[in-house]
C-alpha cells in the first residue's frame, strides 16, 4: 500500500477524507497532519502528527523519512477568514502550494490532491451553469489564491510531470466539523442552530443561490478523481464540480420539514459581497465526461441526513 499524507487533516473537509483515505489504505499508511495538536485528537483511526505546511525542512523530513508516495493538501485560510488578514492568506495559500510542488518534482511523488473553489470565479463570470472554461476575474485573496494555484498546478504537470489533481469545490456541507471561515459555511452553521431550537440569522440575503455539495459527495469526487487513471485525468488545472444549488431561504424551508419552529432572519453582511460575485450553479460536465462524476444528495435528502446524525455527533 502507498503511504499518504494529508496535511490539513483536521479541518471540514480533512478530518472525513482521512477517514474515507485511511478506510482505503489503512491506518498506518494514511498520516494526519495539523498544526494544532489538539484537533488531531478525533483522527486516532491513523497515524498523526503536529505539522507546519510552512515548516518546509519538517514537511521535507517527514516525506522522506515515511517514503510518502501522495499528499492531500489542504491547509488554506478561507474566503472570509482570508479577507481579514489577506496577505497572510496569500502567503500561506501560495507558498505551501509552492513548496508541495516542488517537493513533488524533487521527490518524484506519485500523486498530488490540491482542493481548488468556486472562489476563482469573479462577477464578470457567466453566473449559470458557469463553464470549465470562463472569464475569472476574482475579487478576493482566497480566489485570487486559488486561481493562481489552478495556473501552478498546470505548469508542474506540463513542465515537469508532476502528477497533480484539483476540483473546483462548491460550498461543502457536512455535520461532522464546526463551520470554518467560508462564505458558503451558513449552510452548516443553519443546522446546528435548527438541532439547538435556536433563532438562526443568516448574513446572506434569502435569496443568495451558491452552488453548494454535501460532503459525502465531496469525499467521492475526491476519490474519484485520485483514483482515475492518468490518461483520463484531462484537465490539470481544476475540474469544475457540482451537485446542487440553493438559497438561504430554500434550506430553511427544507429544515422547517422537520422543525416546524424553527426560525430565520437575515442580516448580510461583508460575506454578501463574496457571494454575489459566485455563479449561481456550475456546468460540471467536463468532469462527468472524463471520470464518470455523478452526485447523489439534493437538498431533501442532505436535509434528511444531516438532521438524522447531527443530534448524537459530538465536538
Amino acid at each position: 500500500m502507498e503511504r499518504v499524507l494529508i496535511i490539513g487533516a483536521a479541518g471540514q473537509l480533512g478530518s472525513e477524507l482521512t477517514q474515507a483515505l485511511a478506510n482505503i489504505y489503512g491506518g498506518d499508511n494514511t498520516i494526519a497532519t495539523d498544526i494544532n495538536p489538539q484537533s488531531l485528537e478525533k483522527l486516532n483511526f491513523c497515524r498523526t502528527s503536529v505539522l507546519d505546511v510552512m515548516d518546509k525542512d519538517a514537511v521535507r523530513k517527514l516525506v522522506k523519512d515515511e517514503n510518502v508516495k501522495q499528499i492531500y493538501h489542504l491547509a488554506a485560510v478561507l474566503s472570509a477568514t482570508g479577507e481579514q488578514n489577506p496577505l497572510f492568506a496569500w502567503h500561506l495559500n501560495m507558498e505551501s502550494l509552492l513548496f508541495i510542488l516542488e517537493l513533488a518534482k524533487e521527490e518524484k511523488l506519485d500523486k498530488i490532491y490540491w482542493p481548488s473553489s468556486i472562489a476563482v470565479f469573479g462577477p464578470n463570470t457567466p453566473k449559470v451553469n458557469t463553464p470549465q472554461y470562463c472569464v475569472k476575474e476574482p475579487n478576493t485573496v482566497y480566489g485570487i489564491s486559488k486561481q493562481a494555484g489552478e495556473r501552478w498546478c498546470e505548469y508542474y504537470f506540463q513542465k515537469f510531470g508532476v502528477d497533480v489533481r484539483s476540483l473546483r469545490y462548491p460550498g461543502l456541507i457536512g455535520y461532522k466539523s464546526l463551520p470554518g471561515g467560508g462564505t458558503t459555511d451558513y449552510a452548516v452553521d443553519i443546522y446546528h442552530k435548527a438541532i439547538a431550537g435556536a433563532h438562526f440569522v443568516s448574513f446572506l440575503s434569502e435569496d443568495s443561490y451558491l452552488p453548494m455539495m454535501y460532503m459525502p459527495d465531496a469525499i467521492k469526487a475526491t476519490l474519484d478523481l485520485m483514483h482515475s487513471p492518468k490518461e483520463k485525468v484531462l484537465i490539470r488545472s481544476s475540474y469544475n464540480l457540482s451537485a446542487m444549488s440553493f438559497s438561504p431561504k430554500e434550506i430553511f424551508e427544507s429544515i422547517k420539514t422537520h422543525y416546524p419552529d424553527f426560525t430565520i432572519s437575515y442580516k448580510p453582511d461583508f460575506r454578501q459581497v463574496i457571494a454575489d460575485s459566485w455563479p449561481d450553479t456550475i456546468d460540471d460536465s467536463k468532469a462527468r465526461e472524463h471520470w464518470g462524476w455523478k452526485h447523489d444528495f439534493d437538498l431533501e435528502n442532505m436535509t434528511g441526513d444531516i438532521l438524522k446524525h447531527l443530534p448524537s455527533y459530538s465536538f
